[in-house]
Order: C-alpha cells, then sequence, then structure tokens
C-alpha cells in the first residue's frame, strides 16, 4: 500500500484492510478482522484529544499506533483520515500465513488457528511492540499489501468497548475461522 492509501476516514480503512497482507519483518499473514476509531469516537483514545500516549494518532497517516493494554498485551494501529487527525484501525486479527514456526515459537503455541485470533496475540506473534509506536506502515520492518480482489467482508459492533458500543466499525472477512471472536449482528 501507499501512503496516499492511508488518507481515508477510518471506516473506509477497516474496510478496505480486510483481505490485506501484513507482513512485519517477513511474518505475518491475512488481516481478517479490524476496528474504526476517530475523534469523535468516545470509544477512541482520541476522544479527549492529543496526549503523550496517544500522540501518534494525531500525526500523519499511514503511521503504527501502538499502545499496552491492561499492562499486558500490546495493540497495532494504523493512523489514517487526513482531513480528521485522532482516526486509526486496530488490526484485531490474522490468518497466519508466513512465518508459521516463528509466530509458533514466540508464542508458545503449536495451534495455528490460536496465533493471531486477537490483537494481543497478533503483536506478539509478529514482535509489534512499543518500540515500533510511530513508525510508518509503509517501510520496513513493516510490508502492507492491498488484496488483489476485494473480499467479502461483514460489518458489526466493536468487542471489549462499552461508550460508543452501538457504532458497527467492526469488519471481518466473512467465514474466516481466525477471528478474534465471532461476529454479533449489529442492533436494529
Amino acid at each position: 500500500m501507499v501512503q496516499a492509501d492511508f488518507h481515508a476516514p477510518a471506516e473506509t480503512l477497516a474496510r478496505e484492510l480486510i483481505g490485506a497482507e501484513l507482513l512485519v519483518g517477513g511474518v505475518g499473514g491475512r488481516i481478517v478482522e479490524t476496528e474504526a476509531y476517530d475523534a469523535r469516537d468516545p470509544a477512541s483514545h482520541s476522544f479527549r484529544g492529543p496526549t503523550a500516549r496517544n500522540a501518534p494518532m494525531f500525526g500523519p497517516p499511514g503511521r503504527a499506533y501502538v499502545y499496552r493494554i491492561y499492562g499486558l498485551h500490546w495493540c497495532f494501529n494504523i493512523v489514517c483520515d487526513a482531513a480528521r487527525p485522532g482516526s486509526a484501525v486496530l488490526i484485531r486479527a490474522l490468518a497466519p500465513t508466513r512465518g508459521l514456526e516463528v509466530m509458533q515459537d514466540r508464542r508458545r503455541m503449536p495451534r495455528v488457528g490460536g496465533l493471531c485470533s486477537g490483537p494481543g496475540k497478533l503483536c506478539q506473534a509478529l514482535a509489534i511492540d512499543g518500540r515500533l509506536n510511530g513508525a510508518p506502515v509503509t517501510a520496513a520492518p513493516f510490508t502492507l499489501v492491498r488484496p488483489a480482489r476485494p473480499v467479502a467482508a461483514v460489518q458489526g459492533p466493536r468487542v471489549g468497548i462499552t461508550a460508543g458500543a452501538e457504532t458497527p466499525w467492526r469488519f471481518v472477512e466473512a467465514g474466516s475461522p481466525f477471528l478474534s471472536r465471532p461476529l454479533r449482528e449489529a442492533p436494529t
């Protein structure tokens, strides 16, 4: 992907990333689950404005925003939307395809199905941590390739939030067995 791809709104980019190949140092797979966040969203780290922690969200699009959750697990986001600073897409899950043995060793897990099925698992498998916070995702160690053809995606409510939970900004690859959890239907 090129820099201009990341100027899209978070909801658009979150959908477009489904099926894209994400590698870090040659290890990774196909993105199967994302969530969109922007500065108007009460669930977003950027909702209350810039801080030292969320500074990358207010920087140029196409950068990594990497943070710890619960003081334990890293989460990886891609900053986007040149028109609306404070926007990012959380990469929630991958279908692992490259460097399986490396990912299994990093996660100490032989089962492929659970290697990257959640933001913390994904970061551990791909060795994403705070050192990559603010790094451009268009340069090494990242490789991010748009899918050759659009992938069927389903949209629904995001996971693990209370504020803004009704916003259907979670996107998943239809039928993927590698999701962090099944998609529940959006309230009607």
